[in-house]
C-alpha cells in the first residue's frame, strides 16, 4: 500500500527547511507571481516618511512575502520525492522539545494558611511527562488485545477502499495521464511567463530607479521643504504675537492709539483664524480685549488733555493747530472704538476756558487801573463796576478781540476733526464702489487655467511644490495675512536668513506742515465698521459744537455786559458812546457769525434789548428838548448860523449825514436871513432849525446802529407828529399867548408858521429813502407813517392859509358892511381895504414864495369881491352905468390899482366884473 502512496505524480521539493516551496527548476528557483496592483504610483501626500512603508512590487520582488507561502499539506505529505521529510520534521522537533525539558524551568506556589501563598523548590517537567506516559503506557497494556484486532480491522477497511480506489483510477487511467501531460505543458508556460515577468520587472525596476525616484524623492523634499516653511512661518508668527503686548506698550508710551489698536485687532484675528487651539496663547485673546479697554480709557483722557492744552493756550494771533498729526490719529481711534461722543469733552472744555477768558481779562486790566484798590474790593463785578466807560469799553474790545481767536482755533480743530470723519465716510463709499465693481466683474470673467495634473487622492500634482516657487497668480496670500501689522511677510526662498522689519502704523516724526489726505488715509483700516448714517450724524454734531462756542461766547458776553448794566451804567451813556459800544458789538456779532456760519441771538437779543433802552431815552430827551424849544418859541424869524447852513447842504442826493466839525475859522462867517435849500430860501425859526438837527441825528442813529431801525423810525414819526400838533396849537390855536406872553398871532407868525411846516416837509421823502433803504421788504408797510405826517403837515399848511383868509374875510366883512355909495372918491373904506392889504402882504412876502402870495391874495380877493357884491346887492347898486355905478367903478378901480401896485401881484387876474349881478 505504501507503494501506491510514493507514485503519486507530485513534484518533490529538495528543500529540507521549508516544504511549503515548490521546484522550479534544477539551478534556479523562482517565487510565484502575485496579482499587481496599479502599475500607476499614487502621488505621496501627507508625511514623507510613511511613503517608504507601502509595499512596491518593483523594489519588493527579490523578497520573500507571505505569497510564497503553501498550504497544501496532503500534497506535501504525498510528495515521492522527499519520503524522508515527516522523519526529519519529527526529528527536528523531538530534538528541540528535549531541548525545551532540559532547559525549562518553572515555579509552582503553594498556598500558605498565614499568607495565603508559599515557595516549592523548582521540579523537572520532563519527569512529570514521563510519568504521565508512564502511567498511560500502563494502562494501554490492559488493552492491548482489544487494540491490536481494533487495528486490524481498520487496516482490512483501508486496504477495501484502496482496492476500490485503484478500480477506479484503472478506469479513469486515460484522463488521469492527459491531465499530467498538460501539466507539464503548463508549467512550461508558466516558466516561461515567470521569465518574462522578470524581465519586465527588472526593467521596471530600472525605470523607477531612473525616472520616478528621483521625482518622487523631489516631491517628497519639497513637501518637507514646505512642511518647514509653514512650521517656521507659524513659529514666527507665534514669536510676532508673543511680542504683541510688549508692543502695545511701546506704542501706547508714544501716543500711538492707532497703531496699538491695529496691532490689538490684528493679533485677535491671528489668534482666532492662524493660532486657534494653542494652548500657551489661551489667555492671550482676553488680555488684549482688556489691553483695549484700558486704550479706550487712555484716548479719552489723551483727548480730554489736548482739548485743555489746545483751548487754554496763550490766545494770541495765531489759528494753528495745535499738533495736528497728534489730534488726528487720536480722532481715529476714538472712531476706531466707537467713541462717537469724544466731542462732548471738546464742549465742556469749551465751557471752561470762556469764563477764564473773561476772568482772566478783567483781572489784567484792573492791574493796570490805580485808581481801584484790589484789597479794598474784592470781587470782580465790583471792580469792574468802578472802571469809567474808556476803560471798560477797552476791556470789553479786549474780550471780543480774545473770543475771535478763540472761536477761529476752534473752529480749525472742529475742522480737522470733521475732515477725518469726511475721510472715513469717503473710504466707505470707495470701498462700497469697489466691491460693487469687483461684483460685477467677477460675473462677467471667466477662468480658463490648464494644469499638469497627476492624481493623489483628488489633489494637483502643483500643490506639492512651494508655494513660493508658483506664478505670482498663486502667490503665498495667507503669510501676508497672518503677518502681523509691525512685521513684513519673509519669503519661502529665503528661509535660513529671513528679513522682517518692524514698521509701526504710524508715523511718529512730526511735521511742520499739516497732514496730508495720502497720510491720513493710510491710517484708515477696513475694519472701522460705521455706518455712513453715524459718520453723518457725526459730522453734524461736530459742526453743531461750533454753533455752540459762538453761543457760548456770545452767553459770556451777555453776563459781562448784563454785570456792567445792573448799576444803569448803559442807560447814562451818550449817543456817542451808545454808539461806538454798538459798533463795537455788532462787529464782533458779524465776525462770529462770519466765523462760525451762524446767527447767534444772545448778544444780538441783548444789544436789541439796550439798543431799545438807548431808543427810548434818546427819543424822551430830544422830544423833551423840542417841548421846551416850542415852549419858548416866539415865532419870529431867526437867523441862520453857518453850521445850520453846512448841515441843511450835507444832505445832498438823498443821504443824511452829520457834518464834520469844522475849523474855528467856520464860526466867523455871519448868519444868513434865510436857510438856502435847493436854492429855496426858506424863513424859519430856531426850533425848525435844531428840529431838523434832531431828525438828522434820528437818522444818523440808524446808519450807526441798523438794528433800531424800525424803533427809530417809529420814535422820529411820533416826533414829527408832535411838532406838528403843539405848532399848531401854540400859532393856529394861539397857546403861545399864554405860553410865551405874545399880545397877538400875528399874519406874519402864520407865515412863518406855515414856511417852518414847508420845510419839514421838504425832508419827509429824503427820510423816508433814507429809511426804506435800511428797512427789510417786509417791514416796508411802517413807511406809511411819513405818508401820514405829510398829510398832516399840508394840511395843516392850508389851515394857517385859511386862517390868513379868514382874518382878511373878517375885516372884509367888517369894512364893506358900512361900506356907502357916495363921493368923495376913492371912499374911506376902500382907501382902508387897500391898507390892510398893503399890510398884509408887507407881512407875508419875504416869508412865502411869490407863487404862494399870488395865491393866497386871490383868496383874499375872491372873499373881498363876495362881500362887496353881497353890499352892493344890499344897496341896489346895478351894473346900469348910473351915478352910483361910476363912483363903485371908481372904488374898485382903485382897489385894483393898489393891489397890483403890490409887489409881485402885478400880474394878478382880479376879475372884479363879478362884483355885479348878472342880469337874467
Amino acid at each position: 500500500m505504501a507503494s501506491s502512496h510514493s507514485s503519486s505524480p507530485v513534484p518533490q521539493s529538495n528543500s529540507s527547511d521549508a516544504f511549503f516551496k515548490k521546484e522550479m527548476d534544477a539551478t534556479k528557483r523562482f517565487r510565484p507571481v502575485q496579482s499587481l496592483p496599479d502599475v500607476c504610483p499614487k502621488e505621496p501626500t501627507g508625511d514623507p516618511h510613511n511613503l517608504c512603508d507601502s509595499p512596491s512590487l518593483v523594489a519588493d520582488q527579490h523578497r520573500w512575502t507571505i505569497y510564497h507561502s503553501k498550504v497544501n499539506l496532503p500534497a506535501a505529505l504525498n510528495d515521492p520525492r522527499s519520503p524522508r521529510n515527516i522523519l526529519h520534521y519529527t526529528n527536528r522537533k523531538s530534538l528541540r522539545g528535549r531541548k525545551f525539558m532540559k532547559d525549562a524551568r518553572t515555579f509552582v506556589l503553594l498556598k500558605i494558611p498565614s499568607t495565603g501563598l508559599c515557595y516549592t523548590p523548582m521540579i523537572n517537567p520532563g519527569q512529570i511527562w514521563n510519568k504521565y506516559l508512564s502511567t498511560a503506557g500502563g494502562k494501554g497494556n490492559r488493552d492491548a488485545a482489544s487494540s491490536r484486532l481494533l487495528q486490524e480491522k481498520l487496516s482490512h477497511y483501508l486496504d477495501i477502499v484502496e482496492v476500490n480506489i485503484a478500480h477506479q483510477i484503472s478506469l479513469r487511467s486515460e484522463a488521469f495521464f492527459h491531465a499530467m501531460t498538460s501539466q507539464h505543458e503548463l508549467q512550461d508556460y508558466l516558466r516561461k511567463t515567470s521569465q518574462a515577468v522578470k524581465l519586465l520587472r527588472e526593467k521596471i525596476a530600472q525605470i523607477d530607479k531612473v525616472m520616478c525616484e528621483g521625482s518622487l524623492r523631489v516631491l517628497r523634499l519639497s513637501l518637507t521643504r514646505n512642511n518647514c516653511i509653514k512650521a517656521y512661518n507659524k513659529l514666527k508668527l507665534m514669536a510676532t504675537v508673543h511680542q504683541t503686548q510688549p508692543t502695545v506698550q511701546l506704542l501706547l508710551s508714544t501716543s500711538e492709539f492707532v497703531g496699538a489698536l491695529d496691532l490689538i485687532a490684528t493679533t485677535q484675528e491671528v489668534l482666532q483664524q492662524e493660532l486657534q487651539g494653542i494652548h500657551s496663547f489661551r489667555h492671550l485673546g482676553s488680555q488684549l480685549c482688556e489691553l483695549e479697554k484700558l486704550i479706550d480709557k487712555m484716548m479719552i483722557a489723551e483727548f480730554s488733555t489736548y482739548a485743555r492744552n489746545d483751548l487754554n493756550r496763550p490766545l494770541e494771533d495765531d489759528c494753528q493747530i495745535l499738533e495736528e498729526e497728534r489730534l488726528v490719529s487720536l480722532v481715529f481711534g476714538l472712531l476706531k472704538q466707537r467713541k462717537l461722543n469724544f466731542y462732548e469733552i471738546y464742549g465742556d472744555e469749551m465751557i471752561i476756558t470762556a469764563k477764564n477768558i473773561i476772568k482772566q481779562c478783567v483781572v489784567n486790566t484792573v492791574s493796570q487801573i490805580e485808581e481801584i484798590d484790589t484789597e479794598v474790593v474784592v470781587k470782580l463785578a465790583d471792580q469792574m463796576r468802578m472802571m469809567n466807560f474808556p476803560q471798560w469799553f477797552d476791556l470789553l474790545k479786549n474780550i471780543f478781540s480774545k473770543f475771535t481767536i478763540f472761536l477761529k482755533r476752534i473752529k480749525a480743530t472742529l475742522s480737522t476733526i470733521r475732515s477725518v470723519v469726511f475721510l472715513v465716510l469717503d473710504k466707505n463709499q470707495k470701498n462700497r464702489d469697489l466691491e460693487d465693481t469687483l461684483q460685477k466683474n467677477s460675473k462677467d470673467s471667466t477662468v480658463d487655467t490648464e494644469v499638469a495634473y497627476l492624481t493623489h487622492e483628488g489633489m494637483f500634482i502643483s500643490d506639492a511644490f512651494s508655494e513660493g516657487d508658483l506664478p505670482p497668480v498663486a502667490a503665498d496670500t495667507t503669510s501676508q495675512r497672518n503677518a502681523s501689522p509691525n512685521s513684513e511677510p519673509c519669503s519661502s526662498d529665503s528661509v535660513s536668513e529671513p528679513e522682517c522689519t518692524t514698521d509701526s502704523s504710524s508715523s511718529k516724526e512730526q511735521t511742520s506742515s499739516s497732514v496730508t489726505a495720502g497720510a491720513v488715509e493710510m491710517m484708515i483700516s477696513d475694519d472701522m465698521k460705521l455706518t455712513d448714517l453715524e459718520l453723518v450724524r457725526l459730522a453734524n454734531n461736530i459742526q453743531e459744537l461750533l454753533y455752540n462756542a459762538s453761543d457760548i461766547c456770545h452767553d459770556r458776553s451777555v453776563k459781562f455786559l448784563m454785570a456792567r448794566a445792573k448799576d444803569g451804567f448803559l442807560e447814562k451813556l451818550n449817543s456817542n458812546e451808545f454808539v461806538t459800544l454798538s459798533r463795537l458789538m455788532e462787529g464782533f456779532i458779524l465776525d462770529t457769525e462770519q466765523i462760525c456760519g451762524r446767527k447767534s441771538m444772545s448778544l444780538r437779543g441783548a444789544l436789541q434789548s439796550q439798543a431799545n433802552r438807548f431808543v427810548n431815552r434818546f427819543h424822551e430827551e430830544r422830544k423833551t428838548k423840542l417841548s421846551l424849544l416850542l415852549d419858548n418859541e416866539r415865532w419870529k424869524q431867526a437867523e441862520v448860523p453857518a453850521e445850520f447852513q453846512d448841515l441843511v447842504d450835507s444832505v445832498s442826493d438823498g443821504r443824511i449825514s452829520l457834518p464834520e466839525k469844522k475849523p474855528a475859522a467856520t464860526e466867523e462867517r455871519k448868519p444868513a436871513e434865510f436857510l438856502i435849500v435847493e436854492g429855496q430860501k426858506y424863513a424859519t425859526v430856531g426850533t425848525v432849525l435844531l428840529l431838523i438837527r434832531i431828525i438828522l441825528e434820528y437818522c444818523q442813529c440808524v446808519d450807526n446802529i441798523p438794528s433800531i431801525t424800525t424803533d427809530m423810525l417809529t420814535r422820529l414819526s411820533d416826533l414829527l407828529k408832535y411838532f406838528n400838533s403843539r405848532s399848531c396849537q401854540l400859532v393856529l390855536g394861539a397857546g403861545a399867548l399864554q405860553v410865551v406872553g405874545l399880545k397877538t398871532i400875528t399874519t406874519k407868525n402864520l407865515a412863518l408858521s406855515s414856511r417852518c411846516l414847508q420845510l419839514i416837509v421838504h425832508y419827509i421823502p429824503i427820510i423816508r429813502a433814507h429809511f426804506e433803504a435800511r428797512l427789510q421788504p417786509k417791514q416796508y408797510s411802517m413807511l406809511r407813517h411819513f405818508d401820514h405826517i405829510t398829510k398832516d403837515y399840508h394840511d395843516h399848511v392850508a389851515e394857517i392859509s385859511a386862517k390868513l383868509v379868514a382874518i382878511m374875510d373878517s375885516l372884509f366883512d367888517k369894512l364893506l358892511s358900512k361900506y356907502e355909495v357916495k363921493a368923495p372918491v376913492p371912499s374911506a373904506c376902500f382907501r382902508n381895504i387897500c391898507k390892510q392889504m398893503a399890510k398884509m402882504h408887507e407881512a407875508i412876502y419875504d416869508l412865502l414864495p411869490e407863487e404862494q402870495t399870488q395865491m393866497l391874495f386871490l383868496r383874499i380877493n375872491a372873499s373881498y369881491k363876495l362881500h362887496l357884491k353881497r353890499q352892493l346887492a344890499h344897496l341896489n347898486v346895478v351894473n346900469d352905468g348910473g351915478p352910483l355905478n361910476g363912483l363903485v367903478t371908481s372904488d374898485v378901480a382903485f382897489y385894483t390899482g393898489n393891489l397890483q401896485a403890490l409887489k409881485g401881484l402885478n400880474n394878478l387876474d382880479l376879475n372884479m366884473a363879478e362884483i355885479w349881478e348878472q342880469k337874467r
